[in-house]
């Protein structure tokens, strides 16, 4: 499967656009809709460049992709597209090896999808805590993926 434009339209809104390189809450450097420059691979100078809107889609398309290949080769039950959607989101943000190693994961797996949800999108479970915060956007963001998950808005 691959995410539909509802789950990139998601990602784009709650990652928004920056055309200069910042520091994300998790310390990262980050540019775009929240690409992870690797300074190891990149042009320090280019770093501190702006970047256009399309070059910033380009990057997301890239991100999105390791996400997609993420679900594909780790997810066995079956999902319906807004669930792909939601979990393509997630992993945007928490990154894939979090994602492989979550018990939401597990649960998936199972086929107990109230389970992964709740361990997926819930204020307790979903990672909305970054360095001892509760970060509201993403409270609001686990909110808006347990919704597409849900097949509301269809």
């Amino acid at each position: 499967m691959k995410t539909s434009l509802k789950g990139i339209d998601l990602i784009k809104r709650f990652e928004g656009f920056k055309a200069y390189p910042y520091t994300c809450p998790a310390g990262k450097l980050t540019v775009g809709y929240d690409h992870v420059i690797d300074r190891k691979y990149h042009n320090m100078a280019k770093v501190t460049s702006p970047i256009t809107k399309e070059q910033a889609y380009e990057l997301l398309r890239t991100d999105v992709k390791l996400a997609e290949d993420t679900i594909n080769n780790s997810v066995t039950a079956p999902l319906k597209q807004g669930q792909f959607d939601a979990i393509s989101s997630l992993i945007y943000n928490w990154g894939s090896y979090n994602f492989k190693a979550s018990q939401g994961l597990k649960n998936l797996n199972a086929k107990d999808y109230n389970g992964a949800a709740n361990k997926f999108f819930s204020k307790e479970n979903g990672v909305v805590i970054v360095r001892g915060k509760i970060l509201e956007g993403l409270v609001k963001r686990r909110q808006a993926e347990f919704m597409l998950w849900s097949g509301v808005n269809e």
